[in-house]
């Protein structure tokens, strides 16, 4: 009969069964025992979890871990011969002190109260029950006496329950992360191959228990000897009639029709004899084939429809397939672009941070360090918000614009975390002070002078925010300057250990897309594409004003720092700008030759519109008419402008009061239709024959 439930193996009555397999007939298991915390003692049967051999492989692809007990099992087989062997283990002690044997209550609570291992290279997957989070999180204080935290991480992380428990400990760090490219799928389904009792024959999904045999697995067992082809034959016959304790199939099989499992049930490789047993595997082999597509016989990565489909097969189910930085509601671009670190909760009013701020750096961990500026972050908040419940931080891996890096400190932090007594979590976006008492350190610059420099600059940053937002640009609404405490540990040794202070401003996350990552099909829709072009013209108008550039020629705009905002429907609202980075870097140039500079949006989307014209119209007009908004406003509040940094020094060379300024005249003796006929001219566009009209005579 089957399939029959492998939570049913306790059972006298079904151990039999279960032992059938040779590996395990024979097998001596070695327990060893250590102390564990101080007060109890570690028990290990067989080989540590990240043991390998000669060839550096994993000796132990799967584990189980008794958390009462301080227990951990990584015999071969499955995890439920492997609470099998512990029960026996424990039954075997009793005997020896002249105890009675585990009850069945007994037995079933060790059984349930054990926790699920998986072994990658340098890593130990928990696979914990959403329900029971207290009982993987005591496996995982077993398994820290043995192996670093940064090496244990977590599965099932899709489900709510156990999300949000690693959330609420501020540990985002420990979600085991999918792959994204190409060569991480084949890394992944390459390292997912697995046994049970002798060779890898199976690629194994970790969230859901299954072993996948492939039709050319299932073959090749034709080339081993008579003993061992009984052994894996008699494996496979037997754990594909087994579910696991998730209600899934011990084994299956890759691609192939429920034709190939009844076929393969029909036989008894106990009884037959060596020609029997060759003629059956040979007869199977051909009804394996039969219950596959051509694609999927033989095992092939180069093979797209082989490896898109097995690695789906390796993956949690389909409506589980999400990304955290989806779940956390964070657009598109951020997908697998942030490096969650170690965060902190709080309990009972006392601030616990991730205890891995305290543990060495691994000589593995390549893409997790216990970075100072989350601590510090965390302090900082924790000093502002007084009902804190948890923090978790992200480091922002590489810049999400299209620029080339620049010089100084480009640091860019995610903040997500939930006050007590609220249901809404929070996200905020942190950038360091690219320019702050390190880095003018590193040039040579004195201590005392560094300071000072670095506190101008803070000024000059928030100084020409409020010039952005007075010449109409749409920023975030507010945005806190703040310091953290760093130690110096750079260029100039004379000053190593030297507390400094690292400016650095945090903004509210803005729920949107970067235009410059919008996909090109969504302009094929006439009114997407009409509304984006009317909201990016306005939001070029002030972008041109205030000179946004890196250096003389190149015009910083659409590049990863506009934010478009989206209705229900997914139609365009508003652009919100992010960061204002090369704002009044050109306060010089003429108005029109910086605007021809703009076109640039409306070429690179060229080929997805239809009616391209109609498109870069609406951008021209919309951008045109929001320039002679501006600069009417400026020429009806005249000495509110000008005035604005009157208490500032004005210095030729470039300080902020001299090119607001500068910037103010060219606005003010500049036509719009001056900023028009440039771009038509970069277009080679005509005029309209309705022009825009003027709302009032220069």
């Amino acid at each position: 009969m089957f399939p029959f439930h492998a939570d049913t193996l306790y059972n006298e009555k079904n151990r039999r069964v279960a032992t059938l397999e040779p590996a395990f007939r024979s097998f001596a298991p070695s327990v060893k025992h250590g102390n564990l915390g101080g007060f109890m003692q570690l028990i290990l049967m067989n080989e540590h979890p990240l043991a390998k051999d000669g060839q550096g492989r994993l000796k132990c692809r799967i584990g189980t871990v008794f958390p009462g007990d301080g227990a951990i099992v990584t015999l071969p087989g499955i995890h439920a011969t492997q609470r099998m062997a512990y029960l026996d283990y424990l039954d075997e002690q009793r005997r020896q002190a002249g105890k009675p044997v585990l009850s069945e209550e007994e037995r079933k609570k060790y059984w349930a109260t054990a926790v699920d291992l998986i072994m990658e290279p340098h890593t130990i997957l928990i696979r914990p029950v959403p329900k029971q989070m207290d009982l993987a999180y005591l496996a995982d204080e077993v398994l820290q006496e043995i192996t670093s935290k940064w090496q244990i991480r977590f599965l099932n992380v899709f489900n709510t329950q156990v999300r949000e428990a690693i959330k609420r400990r501020g540990e985002l760090w420990r979600i085991s992360r999918l792959p994204h490219s190409v060569n991480e799928m084949e890394y992944m389904i390459t390292g997912s191959r697995i046994g049970i009792g002798g060779r890898e024959l199976y690629y194994y999904n970790q969230a859901t228990g299954t072993r996948y045999l492939t039709c050319q697995e299932f073959k090749q067992l034709e080339n081993l000897d008579d003993v061992r082809l009984r052994q894996h034959l008699l494996e496979i016959h037997h754990y594909s009639g087994c579910k696991n304790r998730m209600e899934n199939w011990e084994v299956d099989f890759f691609q192939a029709d429920p034709s190939f499992r009844e076929a393969l049930r029909q036989h008894d490789f106990r009884s037959c004899s060596r020609e029997e047993l060759r003629a059956i595997h040979g007869e199977l082999c051909e009804v394996f084939s039969e219950a596959v597509t051509a694609p999927f016989r033989v095992d092939n990565l180069s093979n797209v429809d082989w490896r898109c489909r097995m690695y789906g097969s390796l993956l949690p189910p389909h409506e589980y397939v999400v990304s955290q930085e989806e779940l956390l509601g964070l657009s598109s671009e951020f997908y697998m672009q942030v490096r969650w670190l170690p965060g902190a909760r709080i309990d009972r009013g006392e601030l616990i941070f991730d205890s891995l701020f305290n543990q060495p750096l691994a000589p593995h961990d390549s893409c997790l360090r216990c970075d100072d500026v989350a601590r510090s972050l965390i302090l900082n908040l924790l000093r502002e918000y007084g009902d804190l419940e948890y923090v978790n931080v992200g480091c922002v891996s590489d810049s999400l614009s299209g620029r080339p890096p620049l010089e100084g400190r480009r640091g860019v932090y995610l903040i997500e975390m939930k006050l007590k007594d609220t249901k809404e979590e929070l996200l905020r976006i942190v950038r360091l002070q690219k320019w702050s008492v390190g880095e003018r350190l590193d040039r040579g610059v004195e201590l005392l002078q560094a300071l000072l420099e670095t506190e101008e600059y803070v000024e000059y940053i928030l100084d020409r925010r409020l010039a952005c937002r007075q010449l109409g640009m749409n920023l975030a609404t507010r945005v806190a300057s703040r310091r953290m405490n760093e130690v110096y540990r750079g260029a100039q040794q004379d000053y190593h250990g030297t507390p400094i202070w690292t400016p650095y401003y945090e903004r509210e996350y803005i729920h949107g897309i970067a235009t410059d990552k919008i996909p090109g099909t969504r302009f094929e829709d006439p009114t997407f594409a009409g509304r984006f072009a009317q909201l990016l013209g306005k939001a070029a108008a002030p972008n041109l004003i205030v000179g946004r550039c890196l250096d003389e020629d190149q015009v910083t705009f659409d590049d990863g720092d506009e934010i478009l905002v989206v209705d229900e429907q997914g139609l365009p609202t508003e652009i919100i700008v992010a960061d204002f980075t090369g704002a009044f870097a050109n306060y010089l140039s003429d108005l029109p030759s910086l605007a021809a500079r703009h076109v640039q949006p409306l070429l690179k989307r060229r080929e997805h519109i239809g009616d391209f014209e109609a498109f870069a119209e609406a951008y021209i007009r919309a951008l045109a008419g929001r320039y002679e908004q501006i600069r009417d406003e400026y020429r009806r509040r005249r000495n509110a402008f000008d005035s604005l940094f009157r208490n500032k020094p004005i210095d030729n060379r470039g300080s902020l009061a001299y090119r607001w300024k500068r910037v103010l005249e060219r606005l003010d003796k500049t036509k719009p239709e001056q900023i028009e006929q440039a771009i038509r001219e970069r277009l080679g566009m005509p005029a309209p024959s309705n022009p825009s009209p003027s709302t009032r005579q220069d």
